[in-house]
């Protein structure tokens, strides 16, 4: 039975753009911060471009138009403003998302507080899959790290596909595992760097991702906290923050609220040992 949580009641996309507002699911529509829902603006898109970006994933890249469209036409719409939280560790899920614009941060939280960041995710890439599997509760939380959209796909429309495709489930298999092998590359890397390397590598990829979007060279302004940046290195805040204030005297970053501007790229490389 398909509920209100991830999908606007009777809404699709249609061979024409559609224009719905996103539905404000349990665990989403909220400041990471909590507090009052963020209101929300429609977003429009139309089932050839939603079938476009399925076919840019891994999991759906091999199928054919047909099965891209009729995906397509069940997608559900979503955004989320910076700062949003999509849903949270161990809520219920039924839904698994695919990345249209912007980023989203997944996140858990250790017994002793600290935040672990698993993955950055950008447009193409899928999360969410365990909702897929009955039973399973979200596994990371996940957070818009900058304004996002996304296709919202729930279990039982893609369940369908699967049966008639049993390669897709292998698929989405293989991306998750590729995942959890490039997190633990990164935090293997992570343990053996200084706070400064894990800092400026950090802001290398961050800059790599803007970059491939059409960013420039240089003078490159990336949309995150300090305390994002932390999370993301593996380290505290406030160690993030001293060796930003030391990059900012040193003429290669600009510290403003919420942002970074990466002047000087290259010159983090210096700090990665």
């Amino acid at each position: 039975m398909t509920t209100t949580k991830d999908r606007a009641a009777s809404a699709i996309i249609g061979d024409a753009p559609t224009a719905m507002p996103a539905s404000r699911g349990r665990g989403s529509g909220v400041s990471a911060s909590g507090g009052v829902p963020v209101p929300r603006q429609t977003l429009v898109i139309g089932r050839e471009e939603a079938a476009d970006l399925l076919a840019r994933t891994d999991v759906f890249s091999a199928l054919d138009r047909p099965q891209l469209l009729e995906l397509a036409t069940v997608a559900v719409p979503r955004s989320w403003q910076r700062g949003e939280v999509i849903f949270r560790e161990g809520d219920e899920g039924d839904t698994c998302y695919v990345v249209r614009s912007g980023a989203v941060l997944l996140t858990r939280q250790h017994r002793d507080g600290r935040t672990l960041a698993i993955a950055e995710l950008r447009a193409g890439q899928m999360f969410g899959e365990l909702a897929l599997f009955r039973g399973e509760r979200r596994s990371a939380t996940a957070e818009a790290l900058e304004a996002t959209t996304a296709l919202a796909l729930l279990a039982g429309d893609v369940e369908r596909l699967i049966r008639a495709d049993p390669s897709i489930a292998l698929r989405m298999l293989a991306a998750m595992a590729e995942r959890v092998s490039r997190t633990t590359d990164r935090l293997v890397q992570q343990s053996f760097q200084t706070v400064p390397g894990r800092v400026a590598a950090t802001l290398l990829a961050q800059v790599a991702a803007r970059q491939r979007e059409g960013a420039p060279p240089r003078d490159v302004e990336i949309q995150v906290t300090q305390a994002e940046i932390a999370t993301l290195a593996g380290t505290t805040r406030e160690s993030a923050s001293r060796f930003l204030q030391e990059l900012a005297r040193d003429g290669v970053v600009t510290l403003r609220r919420g942002r970074v501007i990466v002047h000087e790229p290259e010159r983090l490389r210096n700090y990665i040992h």
